[in-house]
C-alpha cells in the first residue's frame, strides 16, 4: 500500500512540472492556484511570501500596494490525506551575475500553527542569519549565488522524502536545513548517503539518530544535529539522580505529549531515558497514560502506581496534562516532603504560560493556588536559555520580521525559541565548512567532504557556543528550574552543561525542598503521601507522661551517680600506684645458689644450659650476642617471697593518664593462662617490668627438648590453653597481643601454659634494635602476619586480633610437627628468605608444609583445615579465637575430660612422671660418669689423698716429711732452640718429651709436682712415706729417663740431641695446698733449693747426687756412683757430690752403668 501510494505522488510531481502554473496578481491577499490533474484536489491557498535568494536577495512581499504582475513558473505539489498539504515555492533571479558558483539551500519544516518550529520562521532566521554574520554576509553576497527552496512536509514521512528527491534531482540542491520532525527526517536522512546530500537539523532528537557514525556502513553518515538531542536530556537527567543519590524511580508517560514539536515526543525520550537507566543499574519502573484525557484517573495512577514505592517521580507529558497531576498531587497530600516531581520540558522556557505554568486563565483562584501548590514538589528539566544580548536582539528582529510578514504575534514577551535559533546557527555552520571548500577548490556538492568538515568544531551562534562533536551532534546545556514559593514564578536554579557533563548549582539559588527540609528527600517514601508508613500513635493520659518522666529523671540520676562513683573510684585506683615496685623491694640471691635451687625444684626441658625459664626474645632470653654467642636469660628475682621475672625497660618512661590506665588494666587481668602483671619499677637506673614468673620455661623449650613424649591429648591441651588465654585476651580491655610466638608461651610448675609479653606497648620495647642482627631480628618475625610485616604500624584492633589468630596458627604447626619454627620440607629456606616471602603474598603462599598424614591420626584433616584458615592471607576470613574453642574442642575428642580441669591436669602430670622417671635415670648414670671423671682429672692434678680430703669438704694442712728425695732437671741450650723454633714446634717439642716422661714415672712410686717450661719437678716419700725408699725410686727413674732422651728425637730437628741436666737430693719437707681457684701442691724447705742447686750444677746427660742421697744409694748397694769432688753452691758452700752412673739389678738390666755410657 505504502510503495503505491508513493508511486502515485511521484506521479503527479512529474505532471505537475509540465502543466501547473502560477500567475501572481496585484490583488490582496494574492491568491495562488495550486494546479493538479485531478479537480478534489484544487484549493485556494494564501501564500504570504515567496521567497527567492540569491547573490543579490530579492524578497517580494504580497499585500503590497505597487502594482507588479509577475509571471513564475512554480514547481507546487500537493500530496493531501487527512486534509494535509504541501508548499513548495522557487525564483530565480533574471539580474543573476553568471561567474559566481551557485549554492542551493532547501529547506524542509511544517508550516502548521501546532508546531513550535514553522517553516516561515525558519526562513526568516536564515536570512537574518545571510545578512549578519560577517561570514555568510560575505559568501553569500560577493563569493557565490545562492538559492535557497522551501518547502512544508506537515510533519509527514511520506511527504518529507518526495519533496526531498525531488529537490535533490531538479534543484540540485547542495545542503537541506531539516526535516525537523522525527518520523519525516528517519527517510530523507537514510537516502541522504545515496544522493551524496549534507543534511543539517534542529530536529531529529531521538537517540536512534546518534548511533555511532564513525562505524562502518552508518544509517545516517551525512546528518548533523545542531539542536538538542534525548540522549543528552538522559544524561542530564542521569548526572542529577547522581547528585542526589536516587536509584529509584517511576516515570509517568503521555502516549501524545509534546506533539506541539515533534510527534510521541515523549516516547521518544522516555525510550533514551530507559536505555540509558538500564545501563547504569538505576531502578525504574514505567506508566504509559494512554487512555483519553476525559477519562483519565489520576488520584488512582498516584496512588496505585507512585504510593509508598517512590519518591522520585519523572514526568513527560503536556503542559495541560502535567498541571492536572501536580493538582491531584498537592490534594492527595504528595507534598509532604518525601516526593519530587521531575518534569522533562525542553522548550518550557519559550512558551507563554512557562514562568507560571500553575496558572490558567479561566480557573478560579482556589484552583490556581491549589496548582501552585503542587508545582512546588515539581522540578523542570530544559534547554538551557541563551543570556546573551545578541539572542534578544536576535529573537526581537525575529518577532518583528514575522509580524510585519505574517500578521500575527509571536511569543509573546518571551525570546524565540531555541529551533529558530538553530536554524540561523545552521546557516554559520554550513557557511564555515563551504568556505574551507571554496578555499582549497574542492567540489561544493560533496556532501560527504562538506559533513566532515561540519563536525569537531565549535563556533559562536546567536544561540552562545555551538559545539558539533565527532558524531555530528550538538552538545546542549539543560537548566534545572524550580518554583519561588514567593513570586510563584521558575527560575533557573542549576545548569548541566553537555560537553563537560557537570552539574552544577548556580551561586546564591537554592532549591525549594517542600516540608522545610534543608536536604533532598530519599528515593523511597518514609511516610507516604497518607502517612500509612508511620502509623499514628494514640497519646498517652497525662499522668502517664509525667510517670515515665519521673522515672527517665530517676534513671538518669541513678545512672549519673552510678558513672560519678565509678569515675571517682578509677581515680581514686589510679592516684593508690599500687602498680610501682620499689627496686630495694626485690631480692637478689647469689647466682649459684640460685641455680642450684632450681636444679632442686625442677628438671629442666631446655636444651640450653641453664635452668632458667626462657621467655620472649623480647624479654632477650635465648639470644646470642654479637660479642661471644653467649646466651642471656631473663633476670629474677623475688618479691615478698615470691620469684618474679624481671624484664628491663629500655623506652623512656611517661607517666600519663593513659598510661596508668592501662597499668590497671593489666593489673585487673586475671586468667589461668595470662601471665600475671604485678608492677613496674621506674626507678632511674632500674626501669622494668615485674611479672609472674613460670617454672618449667617457654613452650619453645618443650617443643625443641625431643626427650619430651608429647602425645595428641598433650600437643591438644597445649593448643586449648592458648586459645583460652588468647580468648580472654581479646575479650578484655587490652583486646590484643601483637607479638604471639611460642616462646611467648610459657608453662608454670603444674604444666598450665600461660600467655606473656602482651600490652604496655608505649613502654615496651618491640623486637630487636636496628643494630641487632638482622638474621635474629627476621628469625623473631617468622610468627608474624604479613599484613603486620608489610605496615608494622597497624593500629587497628580488628585486624592486630587477626595477625594474633595467624600467629597461632604457626603455633600450632609447632606444636604438631615439632620440627621447629616455620619448617617447610625439603626446602632450606632462611629466616631472611622466608619473612621476604610471607610479606609479597606471593600465590602460593609461602607457607609451612602440612602433610595430609599426621602418624595415621584420624583427625588430622580437620586439623590442618584449620590451621590453614587461621594462617589465611585474607584477615578476615580467619576465625577468631571464640571460634576456635569449640572448633579444636570437637577435634580433641580423646582429650575431651567434658571440661573437668581437674581431671586434665592429673593426666598431663601422670605423663610428666613417666617422662621424669626416665629422664632421672638417665641424668643420673650421666651424672656419676661425670663424676668418675672429674674424680680422675682431679687425680692426675692431686696426690690421691689430697684430693679425697678436698671431695669431703676437709681443709688440707701443711705436713713435714723427714726425708724425701727430690729430683729436678732441665735441658741445656733449650733458651736457644726455642729462640729458633715456632712457638707451635717448642710445644710440640715439650709435649712429647713430658708424655714419654709421664709414661715413665708412672711404673714408680714418685709424685710429679709440676712443669714450669724446660724444667721437670718430681718427688718421692710423699703425700705417702715409703722409708728410704725414695732415694732408690727417684734415682731409677733418673736413669730410665736418661736414657729415654739419648733416644728421644725432636720432630722438627731430628738430628739434634736433647742434653738433659739432672740433679737429686734428699732430706725433709712440707707440703700443702696453696690457694682456692687452680689450688697446687707445693713443696717447701731448704731440700728443695738444694736439689734445684744439684741441678743447676750439674752437666748434660749427667746425674748430679748430693751427699745425703749418695748416703741413702749405698744402703741398697745396686748403685754405681762416682766421685765427682767438691763443687762451690750459693748459699752452700763446698760440697762433694757425685754421679750417679747406673745400677746393677735384675729387675732392671736396662739401667746398668755400661748401658747407661753406651746410649751416650
Amino acid at each position: 500500500m505504502l510503495i503505491s501510494k508513493l508511486c502515485l505522488v511521484l506521479f503527479a510531481v512529474l505532471l505537475q512540472n509540465f502543466f501547473c502554473k502560477i500567475t501572481v496578481e496585484n490583488k490582496s491577499p494574492t491568491t495562488y492556484s495550486l494546479c493538479f490533474n485531478n479537480n478534489d484536489y484544487l484549493k485556494k491557498s494564501n501564500l504570504t511570501k515567496i521567497y527567492e535568494n540569491s547573490c543579490k536577495y530579492n524578497n517580494y512581499y504580497v499585500n503590497t500596494k505597487k502594482k507588479r504582475d509577475v509571471t513564475r513558473n512554480l514547481f507546487i505539489s500537493k500530496y493531501t490525506k487527512s486534509n494535509g498539504h504541501g508548499l513548495i515555492a522557487s525564483s530565480k533571479n533574471a539580474l543573476l551575475g553568471k561567474n559566481k558558483p551557485e549554492v542551493v539551500i532547501a529547506i524542509l519544516a511544517p508550516n502548521t500553527t501546532k508546531h513550535i518550529f514553522r517553516l516561515n520562521l525558519a526562513h526568516i532566521a536564515v536570512d537574518y542569519a545571510r545578512n549578519t554574520h560577517p561570514l555568510a554576509k560575505k559568501l553569500f553576497n560577493e563569493q557565490c549565488k545562492l538559492t535557497v527552496k522551501l518547502a512544508d512536509t506537515d510533519c509527514s514521512q511520506i511527504t518529507a522524502p518526495i519533496l526531498a528527491y525531488n529537490f535533490y534531482k531538479k534543484d540540485k540542491i547542495h545542503v537541506l536545513f531539516g526535516p525537523v520532525c522525527e518520523y519525516s527526517l528517519a527517510p530523507v536522512a537514510r537516502y541522504a548517503r545515496y544522493w551524496n546530500l549534507a543534511v543539517i537539523t534542529p530536529g531529529g532528537m531521538s537517540g536512534f539518530f546518534g548511533r555511532d557514525k564513525t562505524k562502518a556502513d552508518p544509517e545516517f553518515p551525512l546528518l548533523t544535529r545542531i539542536g538538542p538531542t534525548f540522549d543528552g536530556v538522559a544524561k542530564c537527567l542521569h548526572t542529577i539522580m547522581k547528585e542526589f543519590h536516587w536509584d529509584n524511580v517511576i516515570m509517568l508517560v503521555e502516549s501524545d505529549g509534546g506533539a506541539h514539536i515533534t510527534p510521541r515526543l515523549c516516547n521518544l525520550v522516555m525510550t533514551d531515558i530507559v536505555f540509558l537507566f538500564t545501563q547504569e543499574s538505576i531502578r525504574y519502573e514505567l506508566y504509559q497514560i494512554d487512555v483519553p484525557e476525559h477519562v483519565r484517573n489520576y488520584s488512582h495512577i498516584l496512588a496505585r502506581e507512585i504510593g509508598l514505592e517512590h519518591s522520585i517521580i519523572i514526568l513527560c507529558a503536556s503542559p495541560e496534562t502535567v498541571r492536572e497531576i501536580m493538582i491531584k498531587a498537592a490534594e492527595m497530600h504528595f507534598n509532604n516532603g518525601e516526593y519530587v516531581f521531575l518534569n522533562v520540558d525542553l522548550f518550557t522556557n519559550y512558551l507563554n504560560n512557562s514562568l507560571k505554568p500553575w496558572h490558567k486563565k479561566g480557573e478560579s483562584e482556589e484552583r490556581n493556588l491549589l496548582a501552585k501548590k503542587g508545582f512546588e514538589t515539581l522540578l523542570t528539566i530544559t534547554m538551557k536559555k541563551p543570556e546573551s544580548n545578541e539572542y534578544k536582539i536576535f529573537s526581537k528582529e525575529i518577532k518583528r520580521k514575522a509580524h510585519e510578514q505574517y500578521g500575527e504575534p509571536l511569543f509573546g514577551k518571551e525570546d524565540v525559541n531555541s529551533f529558530v535559533g538553530a536554524f540561523h546557527d545552521a546557516v554559520i555552520l554550513y557557511a564555515l565548512a563551504l568556505n574551507e571548500t571554496l578555499a582549497e577548490g574542492k567540489n561544493i556538492s560533496n556532501g560527504s567532504d562538506i559533513t566532515r568538515r561540519m563536525w569537531n568544531r565549535t563556533f559562536e551562534g546567536v544561540s552562545g557556543t555551538v559545539t558539533i562533536d565527532g558524531n555530528g551532534d550538538r552538545s546542549v546545556d539543560y537548566s534545572l528550574l524550580d518554583m519561588n514559593p514567593d513570586t510563584g514564578f521558575f527560575e533557573a536554579v542549576a545548569f548541566y552543561f553537555g560537553k563537560k557533563k557537570i552539574y552544577e548549582p548556580i551561586e546564591g539559588r537554592e532549591i525549594h525542598w517542600t516540608g522545610n527540609l534543608k536536604v533532598p528527600p530519599t528515593d523511597t517514601p518514609k511516610c507516604g503521601y497518607n502517612n500509612f508508613g508511620c502509623p499514628v500513635i494514640v497519646p498517652f493520659p497525662s499522668t502517664v507522661y509525667i510517670a515515665a518522666l519521673s522515672g527517665l529523671l530517676f534513671i538518669s540520676i541513678l545512672l549519673a551517680t552510678f558513672f560519678i562513683l565509678r569515675h571517682y573510684r578509677l581515680e581514686t585506683e589510679l592516684a593508690e600506684i599500687n602498680w610501682r615496685i620499689k627496686w630495694e623491694d626485690i631480692m637478689f640471691g647469689a647466682p649459684e645458689k640460685r641455680r642450684l635451687d632450681k636444679i632442686n625444684s625442677q628438671i629442666n626441658f631446655a636444651k640450653r644450659e641453664s635452668f632458667a625459664s626462657l621467655v620472649s626474645i623480647d624479654s632477650m632470653v635465648g639470644v646470642l650476642n654479637n660479642l661471644g654467642c653467649k646466651q642471656i636469660f631473663i633476670k629474677t628475682g623475688y618479691y615478698k617471697s615470691t620469684l618474679v621475672a624481671i624484664k628491663k625497660i629500655v623506652n623512656p618512661i611517661n607517666i600519663t593518664k593513659p598510661l596508668l590506665i592501662e597499668f590497671k588494666r593489666m593489673r585487673d587481668l586475671q586468667n589461668d593462662h595470662i601471665v600475671r602483671f604485678i608492677g613496674v619499677c621506674i626507678d632511674h637506673g632500674n626501669k622494668c617490668i615485674i611479672t609472674e614468673f613460670c617454672q618449667k620455661g617457654s613452650l619453645q623449650d618443650v617443643l625443641e627438648n625431643s626427650q619430651i613424649k608429647l602425645d595428641n591429648m598433650f600437643k591438644f591441651s597445649l593448643m586449648q590453653d592458648i586459645i583460652r588465654g588468647m580468648s580472654y585476651l581479646h575479650s578484655s580491655d587490652i583486646k590484643f597481643h601483637g607479638n604471639l610466638k611460642s616462646s611467648n608461651c610459657v608453662v608454670d610448675s603444674r604444666f598450665v601454659l600461660k600467655i606473656t609479653d602482651f600490652g604496655l606497648q608505649s613502654i615496651r620495647e618491640r623486637a630487636y634494635k636496628q643494630d641487632c642482627d638482622n638474621y635474629n631480628f627476621h628469625k623473631s618475625k617468622l610468627w608474624t602476619a604479613p599484613e603486620l610485616l608489610i605496615n608494622p604500624e597497624l593500629t587497628c584492633v580488628e585486624s592486630l586480633q587477626k595477625c594474633d589468630v595467624y600467629s597461632f596458627a604457626i603455633i600450632c604447626h609447632e606444636i604438631v610437627y615439632r620440627k621447629g619454627v616455620f619448617w617447610i620440607e625439603n626446602e632450606k629456606f632462611n629466616a631472611i628468605e622466608i619473612c621476604r616471602r610471607v610479606k609479597m603474598r606471593s600465590k602460593p603462599s609461602c607457607r609451612p608444609t602440612l602433610s595430609d598424614l599426621l602418624d595415621n591420626e584420624s583427625y588430622s584433616e580437620d586439623l590442618i583445615n584449620i590451621i590453614k584458615k587461621c594462617w589465611n592471607d585474607e584477615p578476615f576470613e580467619r576465625p577468631d579465637f571464640h571460634t576456635l574453642k569449640s572448633v579444636i574442642k570437637k577435634i580433641n575428642k580423646e582429650g575431651n575430660t567434658g571440661g573437668n580441669l581437674l581431671d586434665n591436669l592429673l593426666s598431663r602430670m601422670e605423663q610428666y612422671a613417666c617422662n621424669l622417671e626416665g629422664l632421672v635415670e638417665e641424668k643420673t648414670s650421666d651424672y656419676l660418669k661425670q663424676k668418675k671423671r672429674a674424680e680422675d682429672l682431679l687425680y692426675m692434678m692431686l696426690p690421691r689423698s689430697v684430693a679425697e680430703q678436698l671431695m669431703e669438704g676437709k681443709a688440707v694442712e701443711a705436713v713435714k716429711f723427714e726425708s724425701v728425695t727430690i729430683y729436678f732437671s732441665d735441658i741445656c741450650g733449650f733458651t736457644q732452640l726455642s729462640a729458633e723454633s715456632s712457638p707451635m714446634e717448642v710445644v710440640d717439642l715439650l709435649n712429647d718429651l713430658y708424655t714419654t716422661f709421664d709414661t715413665i714415672i708412672e711404673m714408680l712410686d714418685v709424685y710429679k709436682v709440676e712443669t714450669i717450661g724446660d724444667a721437670y719437678m718430681v718427688v718421692s716419700g710423699l703425700p705417702q712415706p715409703n722409708g728410704n725408699l725414695h732415694a732408690r725410686e727417684i734415682s731409677r727413674m733418673a736413669l730410665k729417663l736418661l736414657v729415654a732422651v739419648r733416644s728421644f728425637k725432636i720432630r722438627h730437628r731430628p738430628k739434634d740431641q736433647l742434653n738433659l741436666r739432672i740433679g737429686i737430693h734428699s732430706g725433709p719437707v712440707c707440703a700443702g695446698i696453696v690457694g682456692r681457684k687452680m689450688p697446687r701442691y707445693c713443696l717447701f724447705g731448704d731440700t728443695v733449693n738444694t736439689a734445684s742447686r744439684m741441678e743447676s750444677n750439674g752437666e748434660p746427660l749427667k746425674i748430679h747426687v748430693s751427699p745425703d742421697t749418695k748416703k741413702l744409694l749405698d744402703t741398697f748397694g745396686t748403685f754405681q756412683l762416682k766421685l765427682r769432688g767438691s763443687v762451690t753452691m750459693k748459699g752452700k758452700g763446698d760440697i762433694t757430690t757425685w754421679w750417679l752412673l747406673g745400677e746393677n739389678t735384675n729387675d732392671y738390666p736396662e739401667l746398668a752403668s755400661k748401658d747407661v755410657i753406651l746410649n751416650k
